[in-house]
């Protein structure tokens, strides 16, 4: 029986986008894109502390429903942008919502300098699932556009290469 992929992401600059169409558009696998009701507004000169201020106090966001059933999948890749060097409240939000146990997960996030304890925090709320890697890419949209793209293609594929039956 062949594996189910999906890729799991929120993104609001573009950046974290940018490499979960690229790991899915790789593996032909499934996307959702995870979005808060209410978000951000990406071009306000207040979104960086609105966000850090949103992932110190961890709140989670409602989310927009989506029609994919998540625990139909056995391999997640999950990404997030980094702010306050954690993963973004719309992760949180869709983290605690989702039964995720016994899942094989690879991480990944997009940040603008540092990646603090990202992977490290995601994983606290993943506890249960086997964790088959973790990638993080700075701002893939203005670095290396390309080199960021190719980075993420051969990581999705590497992973699913050994993790494939």
């Amino acid at each position: 029986m062949e594996s189910k992929i999906l890729v799991v992401y929120y993104s609001l600059e573009g950046n974290t986008k940018l490499i979960a169409e690229t790991i899915s558009e790789k593996l032909s696998s499934d996307i959702l894109e995870i979005k808060p009701k209410k978000d951000i507004d990406s071009h306000s000169k207040m979104k960086y502390l609105i966000g850090g201020k949103q992932s110190v106090i961890k709140e989670k966001p409602e989310l927009i429903p989506y029609d994919i059933n998540v625990e139909n999948y056995d391999i997640l890749f999950i990404g997030t942008p980094v702010w306050a060097w954690t993963f973004a409240p719309a992760v949180r939000s869709f983290l605690e919502s989702t039964n995720l146990k016994n899942k094989k997960i690879a991480l990944f996030s997009c940040n603008g300098g540092a990646n603090g304890k990202t992977f490290e925090n995601m994983k606290d709320k993943l506890q249960g699932n086997e964790f088959l890697g973790q990638i993080e890419f700075k701002d893939p949209l203005k670095n290396d556009r390309e080199e960021n793209v190719e980075k993420a293609r051969k990581w999705a594929y590497d992973i699913c290469k050994l993790n494939i039956k």
